[in-house]
């Protein structure tokens, strides 16, 4: 197996930002778009674990849209074969009582409908 063939770091490099670009933006359709839509993706959040398409469309469609954006301070991609990696990033994003620290992860699967995130997480980090 290939670890971090250039090929495939390109491909996921280059999906990338368009997942950060609806984010902020709050573009649902392109976000959903963006997941698997079987009943066993899930996305842990900082306070919701999601379990399958429909609990995600409900969190995203319920969310405010307010105060997304976000500066991306550390984004590290891995591919393992042609069909496998993950995204890992750390994030700054201004808040009411200063800046807020976070980490995402994504494990990205190619099938047969393109690559998709199958597993995704988001949490804080405590304020320093």
């Amino acid at each position: 197996m290939t670890i971090n063939d250039p090929r495939i770091l390109a491909e996921l490099r280059a999906l990338y930002p368009r997942y950060e670009a609806a984010l902020v933006s709050n573009d649902v359709d392109t976000l959903m778009s963006m997941f698997w839509a079987r009943s066993e993706v899930m996305r842990f959040g900082v306070a919701e674990n999601l379990y399958g398409p429909e609990e995600l469309a409900a969190f995203r469609k319920g969310r405010s849209a307010g105060n997304l954006a976000r500066k991306v301070t550390r984004l590290d991609i891995v591919s393992f074969g042609e069909d496998f990696g993950s995204i890992t990033l750390e994030f700054e994003r201004e808040g009411d009582s200063g800046t807020v620290r976070g980490r995402q992860s994504q494990v990205w699967v190619r099938l047969e409908e393109g690559w998709q995130i199958v597993s995704a997480h988001v949490s804080l980090l405590p304020a320093n």
